[in-house]
């Protein structure tokens, strides 16, 4: 049997959570059903899938809003996606990104393709936009456009309008290579060495690109609070700046955490190309930050074998299972934050358990190949109905 094109189109040149997401579904997609192609700009997205074999066409798919040229460039390149559609005889087209999938809308209509728009975020814009009916009408448009929207949760399933085209696909993760088991037992020593942490200090860590929504400043001063309660404690910030905005976010940290007292318990790791060795050097792992789509950090984490202890916001209560795979408190409430993080430090059979259960969720609930299969059950269905 000869697989089935299937056209993949996002804007990133840098990789985060949906670009990881986007490159396992690629590679694991059964390649003898369905072959994956990728329109993306020149970056690591692009070299990341040309090393795994997927077939790359790169491409710069411009900011439209705000932009002079937003008409000319959204006509100049979805009609440049259409005509890759058309050569391939791609099945469908898989928009993976917001901006992506303003250009491949019009790509699908151009080329008479039906339109998967994976959406993983809860606005069409970065922050939460005021006033909010663009954002309702720009929703509207694009789910009327295609024949399928894809959320990597029901958090962001709820910022949609209501439609039978609407289904939730959680993002799933490679648990082989989130294995505590393959990860070597001299990286906690490591780690420790190069922060200058005692070997056996508990160590209570967190994951995020430097952005405010990411939550290190929350992270700081949950720090500053188990700071008597918790002294042998130290802290890990595992994430750096990989898309360069270069504000000063990253400086507001550095000072917080030396008004705080912290900054011989706190290590900054930067933006590190492999998060394991850090998740595994980590006896809790917290998630401070603002409502996250999906926040696949966390499911990584818990497949390392970590409790988790979160806000109870965003798609976290779909991940993280309260009292058993960690701990869920009311959102933006930091002492609660810290009051849970100092539960666990005291009860190292909990904390240990918690891991335990998160890693076995993990593996029932958000495996790559479990999200996979659901995947091409929706294709199958959209290119029989073709």
């Amino acid at each position: 049997m000869t697989p089935r094109p299937i056209l993949y189109v996002d804007h990133a040149n840098n990789l985060g959570g949906a670009e990881q997401s986007l490159l396992l579904l690629m590679t694991f997609l059964d390649h003898s059903r369905w072959q994956p192609h990728l329109i993306a700009p020149p970056g690591k997205l692009a070299e990341e899938a040309a090393r795994a074999d997927i077939p790359v066409r790169t491409l710069d798919l411009p900011r439209l809003r705000g932009s002079s040229r937003s008409l000319l460039d959204w006509w100049q390149v979805s009609s440049s996606i259409s005509k890759t559609a058309r050569n391939l005889n791609a099945a469908l087209i898989h928009s993976n990104t917001v901006r992506a999938t303003a250009y491949a809308a019009l790509a699908a209509r151009l080329s008479s393709r039906p339109l998967v728009w994976h959406m993983r975020d809860f606005w069409l814009s970065e922050a939460e936009p005021a006033p909010k009916w663009p954002d309702r009408l720009g929703k509207f448009i694009l789910s009327r456009m295609a024949a399928l929207v894809l959320t990597n949760s029901h958090a962001v399933a709820r910022h949609l309008p209501n439609s039978a085209k609407h289904s939730v696909l959680h993002n799933g993760i490679d648990l082989s290579r989130f294995d505590p088991a393959r990860v070597a037992a001299g990286n906690r020593a490591s780690i420790c060495s190069a922060a200058g942490f005692p070997p056996d200090a508990p160590i209570v860590g967190m994951v995020g690109r430097a952005r405010p929504w990411k939550g290190q400043h929350t992270f700081l001063q949950m720090a500053g609070e188990l700071a008597a309660s918790a002294p042998d404690c130290r802290f890990l910030v595992v994430g750096g700046d990989p898309f360069q905005v270069n504000d000063n976010y990253e400086a507001s940290l550095k000072a917080l955490c030396t008004q705080l007292g912290l900054d011989d318990r706190v290590h900054w790791t930067g933006q590190l190309a492999d998060v394991r060795p850090a998740l595994a050097a980590m006896d809790i792992f917290v998630h401070p930050g603002a409502p996250e789509p999906f926040g696949l950090v966390n499911t990584e984490a818990m497949a390392m074998s970590k409790p988790v202890v979160s806000f109870s916001h965003g798609a976290l209560p779909e991940i993280v299972t309260h009292n058993e795979t960690g701990l869920l408190v009311a959102p933006s409430d930091t002492t609660a934050l810290a009051a849970s993080v100092l539960r666990l430090l005291r009860d190292r059979v909990l904390c240990q358990s918690m891991g335990r259960a998160g890693r076995q969720r993990v593996d029932s609930r958000f495996r790559i190949e479990h999200t996979v299969a659901q995947l091409e059950i929706h294709y199958q269905d959209l290119v029989g109905r073709g």
